[in-house]
């Protein structure tokens, strides 16, 4: 069974900035996956926040672009979430997933809070 483990997350003053990182040591072909960040914030549907694709093209949604830098680390199996000029409104539960896994298996891992607060 394929396990994210995400962590870095915390509490962050407005305009603050936060990194954090997804571990997916068990994930076979790993360089082959795209890879994406989502988040739920309080009653709020799970989004897709940004995506790296393998040959390192990115997307991010409206609210954070500009702000949010996703990355990888092929040799490491590990995806990053740079997050700066963070907003309450980026105050969520973030987590790190394969998009095209989730259209097999609709697992998550934990996650890690991230609230934005002054």
């Amino acid at each position: 069974q394929v396990q994210f483990v995400e962590s870095g997350g915390g509490l962050v003053q407005p305009g603050g900035s936060l990194t954090l990182s997804c571990a997916a040591a068990a994930l076979k072909f790993f360089d082959f996956y795209t890879l994406g960040w989502y988040r739920q914030g309080p009653e709020k549907q799970r989004e897709l926040v940004a995506s790296i694709d393998k040959a390192g093209r990115t997307n991010y949604t409206n609210s954070v672009k500009g702000r949010f830098t996703i990355s990888r680390d092929n040799a490491k199996k590990m995806v990053y979430l740079q997050m700066n000029v963070l907003e309450p409104e980026d105050t969520a539960v973030y987590y790190c997933n394969a998009p095209n896994l989730l259209r097999v298996n609709n697992y998550w891992g934990q996650g890690t809070q991230v609230t934005v607060s002054s």
